[in-house]
């Protein structure tokens, strides 16, 4: 008899800033022990408290070109002069193992994620409105108003990709998003 190893399924988040992406997600991996987050890799310089390993894979650009030209990114991208990316090995090898993996990633990555895996069960959370959305960006206290307003106009273009997502939350209330947020996971993961 063949020992076949079920595959793992491969979850794929995406949402505007300020949606509760990171929220809902940090939620998962706590309900699902079977769970684990994709660590992206970025060229960018580690931020204060963040971890090599554990936030990011810090490379150097060299390195992260290297790598596409050897295609082994799942999907990349180049987001103000800094490059972040998804291992291919990484995806492959935790699938083939049967892992589960959870990806935090912007609806561009996220389409280069479903051409390569077309099996991965996509999800998109929603602020409830525009207004809640800008409000939520405001009490971070975090961004300047330049950057406020660029997060705004990019949540436009993002939401209006929704459609193509498997399953579309809208973040009204943390814990009805997080009940609903778990059936997803609790069917897939069955």
């Amino acid at each position: 008899m063949e020992n076949s190893k079920k595959p793992g399924k491969l979850f794929v988040v995406s949402a505007p800033s300020g949606a509760g992406k990171t929220t809902l997600c940090k939620q998962m991996l706590d309900r699902f022990s079977q769970l684990s987050y994709s660590v992206s890799h970025t060229t960018r310089p580690p931020r204060q408290g963040e971890v090599h390993g554990q936030d990011y894979f810090f490379i150097d650009k060299s390195e992260f070109q290297r790598r596409i030209d050897a295609g082994l990114w799942a999907e990349w991208a180049k987001v103000h002069d800094n490059f972040y990316g998804t291992s291919l090995t990484l995806l492959q090898d935790t699938l083939a193992r049967g892992g589960n993996l959870l990806l935090d990633i912007d609806v561009q990555g996220a389409r280069q994620i479903v051409k390569a895996f077309p099996a991965a069960v996509t999800i998109f959370i929603m602020a409830p409105d525009f207004t809640t959305l800008e409000q939520r960006l405001r009490r971070r206290g975090t961004d300047s108003e330049a950057v406020i307003a660029q997060r705004m106009k990019n949540a436009e273009q993002e939401i209006s990709q929704k459609g193509w997502y498997s399953h579309v939350i809208k973040n009204d209330d943390l814990e009805t998003s997080i009940n609903e947020m778990s059936v997803i996971f609790e069917k897939e993961l069955a």
